[in-house]
């Protein structure tokens, strides 16, 4: 048995940002799909910026995330910071906001989850 926190932190700006995207979203799966693990998907920093795209079923990666969506969360403080947070709303997506408006990374760590970060 795995505890995983898959922290998105690319954004949506370059072919190397949709790669991150791409093997976090693979490693979720994974983990989702295995009995016994458990596994959250954060999406924070610049990494709020997919939210809306991925919500897109004409998306590329729509399909991947929709495997994932009931793991997945969003950054509270980043969601509006990046201007999405009207986006994470409609999304039904949970926000976080455990620390100072952030997911609380200490409290994963003290929860035995391995960060892992795209």
């Amino acid at each position: 048995m795995a505890n995983a926190a898959i922290i998105v932190l690319a954004g949506t700006e370059s072919h190397a940002d949709y790669g991150r995207l791409a093997n976090a979203l693979e490693a979720a799966k994974e983990f989702a799909e295995t009995d016994g693990d458990s596994v959250t998907l954060i999406f924070d920093g610049a990494g709020v910026q997919w939210v809306p795209e991925l919500e897109a079923p004409d998306s590329d990666y729509h399909e991947l995330f929709e495997s994932v969506r009931a793991h997945a969360a969003v950054c509270d403080y980043c969601a509006s910071a990046f201007d999405v947070a009207d986006a994470v709303d409609a999304s039904g997506l949970t926000t976080l906001a455990e620390y100072d408006g952030h997911p609380s990374i200490r409290d994963l760590v003290a929860d035995d989850y391995e960060i892992i970060t795209f």
